[in-house]
């Protein structure tokens, strides 16, 4: 008998792409595609199905599919996607609400978690490298490191509830690539990118296909345990954004506080929130247990991860340039048309 796998958050990007690789995996005997808002894409062999996490009644999902195992997705990574009270619900609600669903489940054998490194918070006396066993030297600053954290916990407590379950916790560094769409590629794809007066931080990324292929094996792999997921290379922040063929201005303040109200009177510029000090002081995480026990090399280093969102920077931007020139076209034949109907005609004789 196959695995029977469910996702949550199959409506967002990383969801659709894990559900369409594990469609070609015939190991796979069920794929259980879960969201509020369900994807546009003609898969062939996933079910999806339209349900909220955070309801109690999720539970019979997961018990009328006989699910082994269960890849948490549904995590909103900034709270100007549905605003902070959702954002909040959906996190850290809806994970509650999901590992109670899991711990009654008599046929669950898995659960992998997608966490992030910025659990680890960025602050100036942070360490060169963040190890799994390390925690945030303060108390976290931004709705997401907070969601994150409260989420981990409670991942932890089901584990230690269930410990027949094998789990596994992904820490996925920034992520970057041709197609994914966050808050630091926003950032990275301005023109002109704000950065801190005076500071220059090391930074670090994974690309999108590194965290699509570390999913995929913890999906059909067993992996217990909890992984720092990162590209080889962290570089300077000023480094990247000369790779992404952008322009760097140092115009924030160091304090942060100071510059965060800079940003409100710089409207011209965007940083989101939740990256600001990451951009002010770095965060950058140990992969050394991702190559040893779970035996994965990611494929793209930082600066790779940064070079090919830039190639996609240029694409768009010939194709945008293309779609004017044709809209400029439009226009020339339909004036010229008018123009032609409406001149004037000779009188007749």
């Amino acid at each position: 008998m196959g695995r029977r796998v469910l996702i949550t958050g199959v409506g967002r990007f990383f969801g659709v792409r894990l559900a369409a690789r594990l469609e070609t995996d015939d190991s796979i005997e069920e794929i259980i595609g879960v969201d509020l808002e369900l994807p546009d894409y003609d898969f062939e062999r996933v079910e999806l199905v339209r349900a909220d996490i955070r309801n109690p009644l999720f539970s019979k999902v997961l018990q009328a599919a006989e699910v082994d195992t269960v890849v948490h997705l549904n995590i909103i990574p900034s709270e100007a996607e549905r605003g902070r009270t959702m954002m909040k619900e959906m996190n850290v609600i809806g994970s509650m609400q999901l590992f109670a669903a899991c711990q009654k489940s008599r046929t669950l054998r898995k659960l992998v978690v997608k966490s992030t490194t910025a659990v680890y918070g960025s602050e100036p006396e942070d360490p060169l490298f963040f190890t799994e066993e390390m925690a945030a030297r303060r108390s976290p600053s931004t709705p997401f490191c907070r969601d994150a954290i409260e989420i981990e916990t409670y991942a932890r407590d089901f584990g230690r509830r269930r410990p027949d379950v094998a789990m596994t916790i992904l820490r996925f560094a920034t992520i970057l690539g041709p197609k994914v769409n966050n808050p630091f590629s926003r950032y990275l794809g301005q023109p002109v990118v704000p950065t801190v007066l005076g500071f220059d931080p090391r930074v670090q990324f994974v690309h999108e296909d590194d965290v699509l292929e570390v999913l995929y094996r913890a999906t059909v792999e067993d992996h217990p345990g909890i992984y720092n997921v990162g590209a080889d290379g962290p570089i300077p922040l000023s480094q990247a954004i000369r790779k992404a063929g952008r322009v760097e201005l140092p115009i924030l303040p160091p304090v942060m506080p100071m510059a965060a109200l800079t940003l409100r009177w710089l409207p011209f510029v965007m940083v989101p929130p939740q990256i600001l000090r990451e951009i002010a002081y770095g965060n950058v995480s140990d992969t050394t247990r991702l190559k040893k026990d779970f035996g994965y090399q990611p494929r793209f280093t930082c600066l790779d991860a940064v070079a090919d969102f830039r190639n996609k920077k240029r694409v768009e931007r010939l194709v945008k340039d293309q779609d004017i020139r044709g809209w400029e076209k439009d226009v020339r034949a339909f004036v010229m048309r008018k123009q032609k109907d409406l001149a004037p005609r000779p009188a007749e004789p």
